[in-house]
């Protein structure tokens, strides 16, 4: 099992960004401490205003850690960190990349570096979904589908080929990947702005755009929300893998609105087709019916505040985390009031439902 520590969202995330769980008490940096340790720190203070490193061998911000479905852990670096007073620098090219490791002997087997046409100094890689299967590229790979929830805009899907590294955005900036204007969302009946502890800074709105990212379970079909607000849609995969000279307008016109479902940070997808979303506001999680168009609840609990990084398991379970993100200093003036331990819960799938998995590309 692993974990990860985005430094962007938490200045006191610097020891390590990734890590193996031993226990519930024991963890070390995956997949070893040097990669974790890039030389002279994550931000680059030289440069004017300071930036990420630019180390394309070293971990700079990660913000994902993802099982495909042939059981190859990537990893999702943004190539972004935040200053002592909470302000997030933005990438230099190396920075922000997607890595591939093999987990039988930890060894990284690809390393893809994003241009800063794919991945721009101001945007926020922050999760991914993986379709293997040989037929989509020349390269017989398979592809990623990315998220890209920057706070300052562009927001817009990435797309890679995860044989040649060729990477392209579609719908950028357009309403369904971007916050809503003026959203304000209560948790625990707390609303919550972005209040920070920097002077320069003033008291905002969630400005999160595309976060939450699913696939069918066929893959031809991809799910995202924003986390700015309630929106949820979805979009045709392979209008998504096209990049042709028209690919833009049919992306568009293709864009699905599918309602609102609450706000949500993580999605993820079953065996059965089901879409599991977030309910931060309503503390639970909610199951998305495609062949419906409605929702139901899944598991409701008073426990649950900020749910992220939902994975299924080969065992049947759902597994996914809360980790009081709105509580932090962020949101909060400058005060940290997130209480530990964080938890990882497990709620088992319905209706016998597993992980979508595929063989590993030759």
């Amino acid at each position: 099992m692993f974990s990860n520590y985005p430094p962007a969202l938490d200045p006191k995330n610097q020891q390590y960004t990734v890590a193996e769980l031993k226990g519930n008490s024991t963890e070390v940096p995956y997949p070893n401490a040097d990669i974790n340790s890039p030389p002279g720190g994550r931000i680059n203070y030289t440069t004017t205003p300071p930036t990420g490193a630019n180390y394309q061998n070293y971990l700079i911000g990660v913000q994902s850690v993802v099982m495909d479905p042939a059981n190859r852990l990537w990893i999702l670096d943004t190539g972004r960190a935040a200053t002592p007073d909470g302000t997030m620098v933005p990438a230099s090219y190396g920075g922000p990349k997607l890595i591939g490791v093999n987990l039988t002997n930890n060894a990284i087997f690809k390393t893809i570096v994003f241009n800063p046409t794919s991945a721009p100094a101001d945007s926020y890689l922050n999760d991914v979904r993986f379709d293997l299967n040989a037929s989509l590229t020349s390269s017989g790979q398979g592809v990623a589908y990315i998220t890209d929830s920057s706070q300052e805009g562009r927001n817009a899907l990435v797309i890679v080929d995860l044989g040649t590294g060729k990477a392209w955005r579609h719908l950028m900036n357009l309403p369904a990947v971007s916050a809503q204007q003026g959203f304000v969302p209560s948790i625990w009946g707390e609303p919550i702005y972005t209040n920070g502890s920097n002077p320069n800074m003033p008291i905002g709105t969630l400005a999160f755009g595309a976060d939450g990212i699913a696939l069918s379970a066929d893959a031809q079909t991809l799910y995202f929300s924003i986390t700015g607000g309630t929106t949820f849609h979805s979009i045709p995969t392979a209008r998504l893998r096209d990049n042709g000279p028209y690919s833009e307008v049919l992306a568009q016109q293709s864009l699905q609105y599918l309602g609102q479902k609450g706000l949500s940070d993580g999605l993820e997808s079953d065996s059965n087709n089901n879409i599991y979303c977030g309910n931060m506001e309503d503390n639970s999680i909610q199951i998305f019916h495609p062949s419906t168009g409605t929702f139901t609840t899944f598991v409701r609990d008073p426990r649950f505040s900020w749910t992220d990084t939902m994975s299924v398991g080969a065992d049947g379970y759902l597994y996914f985390t809360e980790n009081q993100l709105w509580r932090s200093p962020s949101y909060q003036g400058g005060v940290d009031r997130r209480q530990k331990p964080y938890v990882l819960f497990r709620a088992k799938l319905p209706g016998n439902g597993t992980k979508v998995t595929q063989p590993a590309p030759q």
